[in-house]
């Protein structure tokens, strides 16, 4: 494995480096626009457009099978509302990770910044109770919310949280 040099140190190359052309496929190719999203038209609706543009939403839960655009959605949201944008995925995150969002996201808000949009990836490994905390931060606006599961939200996702989310 080739060594890079770093301010006079020497580093080995890894593969996490940020080169996007040594990211896998899919995130090469992600669309970047809702014009270059292929499909979803159920959920690309004017409606839905219109949403955005007048920036009237605390939250989005995206349901469905892995491929489908779900994390692609949420990061064209943030290139259109030009938002702060944190991901966060279930699997590796905990109550502590989405505080110190949370908090940031509340102290810019205060601070007559936009709120941030969190995106919490597999949002139904959260059990019920750690959900809760998004619940307060969404009510005061100092948090804009997108979730994306595998799993149907009416059973895995708070029923506080679902319905301030669309």
């Amino acid at each position: 494995m080739p060594f890079l040099r770093y301010k006079g140190q020497m580093e080995q190359e890894t593969l996490f480096q940020s080169d996007r052309s040594q990211s896998p496929l899919a995130e090469q190719r992600r669309p970047e626009s809702f014009d270059a999203i292929i499909g979803q038209e159920h959920v690309l609706t004017s409606r839905f457009k219109k949403i955005l543009e007048t920036d009237r939403w605390t939250g989005f839960i995206f349901w469905g099978p892995p491929g489908t655009g779900k994390t692609t959605l949420a990061t064209v949201i943030a290139k259109i509302t030009r938002r702060p944008f944190i991901t966060l995925s279930a699997v590796t995150s905990g109550v502590k990770d989405i505080r110190e969002v949370l908090d940031r996201s509340r102290s810019a808000f205060r601070m007559g910044q936009p709120s941030h949009i969190l995106f919490i990836d597999e949002v139904h490994r959260l059990n019920k109770a750690q959900q809760d905390v998004l619940l307060p931060f969404l009510e005061e606006g100092s948090i804009r919310f997108i979730g994306a599961t595998t799993e149907n939200p009416s059973f895995e996702i708070n029923n506080a949280i679902a319905s301030r989310s669309m």
